[in-house]
C-alpha cells in the first residue's frame, strides 16, 4: 500500500488534518494542503506513506522520486550500518538506500550533500526504499558523444566506480569515463567532478580530472601569487621587463623562471602588467 497514489473517504476532521480511510486504514491529511475544508464522506487521492514517526499520512505533494520515475536526490545522512539517507521530497519522510545497494568500499559511499539518481522500491513489508539507478539506465538516459566535445569542460556526478577508473553522468547528459590514471584521486558515488573532455569512445566521453598544462601552476608561480596576495594594493614593482639581478635578489630565482610563471599566471587571466607593475586580477 506505502508508496503508491490511492484513495480513500474522509472519516473525521480536526483544526489541522483529514482523516482518510483506505482499505480499513486511516490517512492523515494535513488541511493546509487543501483549498477548503472536505466534509465527511468526501473523496481524497494523494500519495501514502509512513513518516519516519511511525505515522501514517497521505499527502497530494507527490515525491521527487516514485516507483519507476527517477531522479536525483540530495544525500541528508549517511549510516554504515543502515546506507545512506535521501531527501525524497517528503517533507517527513527520507528514504534509505539500503547497504546493499552500495559498494562494498564505505570510502566510495556518496556523502553528506552528494546527489544520486534513484527511485522508490517498496520491499514485502511495504517499507520504502531508494533504489540506485545502474549503469545500463544511465546508458539509456545519456547523449551520443563525439569528438565535437573535445577539450570542453563538463561537469558531473559520479555514478559507477570500477577499478579501471570512474563512470560519470554528465550535467550535459554524457556518459563519461575518467581513467583512474586521469583522475585526481580517491572518487565516490554521488561526488560532483570537474573534468575536461579529452576524446571519445563507445558513443561516451573520455574524461580528465588534471588540469590542461597552461592551467597547472608551478611552485615559481605559486611563490609569485603568494607575493601578490599579501602585496600592498595587490601589486608588485617587477615585471618581464625587470632587471634580472632585481628578480633574483627579490624572488630567488632567474629571469628566465619568473618570466615563464609570469606567462602562466597570465595564461589563466590571473595577473596583468601595466605601467612597470604586475598587479593580481
Amino acid at each position: 500500500m506505502y508508496g503508491n497514489v490511492l484513495s480513500g473517504s474522509v472519516t473525521d476532521l480536526n483544526k489541522d488534518e483529514a482523516f482518510v480511510q483506505i482499505e480499513g486504514i486511516t490517512f492523515a491529511m494535513d488541511l493546509s494542503e487543501l483549498d477548503e475544508i472536505p466534509e465527511i464522506g468526501d473523496e481524497l487521492s494523494g500519495f501514502v506513506y509512513e513518516t519516519k514517526g511511525h505515522k501514517n499520512k497521505i499527502t497530494t505533494i507527490m515525491p521527487k522520486v516514485m516507483k519507476g520515475i527517477w531522479d536525483y536526490a540530495t544525500v541528508k545522512e549517511v549510516r554504515t550500518d543502515l546506507g545512506v539517507f535521501v531527501d525524497s521530497g517528503l517533507k517527513d519522510k527520507d528514504i534509505v538506500v539500503s547497504l546493499d545497494d552500495l559498494p562494498l568500499e564505505h570510502s566510495e559511499w556518496p556523502k553528506k550533500d552528494d546527489r544520486v539518481m534513484v527511485a522508490l522500491d517498496i520491499d514485502h513489508k511495504g517499507r520504502l526504499w531508494g533504489k540506485l539507478a545502474d549503469l545500463n539506465l544511465y546508458m539509456q538516459l545519456a547523449r551520443s558523444a563525439s569528438d565535437k566535445e573535445k577539450n570542453r569542460d563538463e561537469t558531473g556526478h559520479v555514478i559507477a566506480i570500477r577499478e579501471s577508473g570512474t563512470f560519470v553522468l554528465t550535467d550535459s547528459y554524457y556518459l563519461g569515463f575518467i581513467h583512474s590514471n586521469e583522475q585526481d584521486g580517491p572518487l565516490r558515488i554521488g561526488q560532483e567532478v570537474k573534468t575536461r573532455v579529452i576524446g571519445s569512445s563507445h558513443r561516451r566521453l573520455n574524461l580528465s580530472m588534471k588540469p590542461r598544462a597552461y592551467e597547472e601552476i608551478t611552485p615559481d608561480a605559486e611563490m609569485i601569487m603568494a607575493v601578490l596576495e599579501h602585496a600592498r594594493d595587490k601589486k608588485i614593482p617587477y615585471t618581464d621587463k625587470s632587471d634580472p639581478n632585481d628578480i633574483k635578489e627579490y624572488f630567488g630565482i632567474s629571469k628566465g623562471s619568473f618570466k615563464r610563471a609570469l606567462g602562466n599566471l597570465m595564461k589563466q587571466n590571473k595577473i596583468e602588467q601595466k605601467d612597470g607593475f604586475t598587479y593580481l586580477k
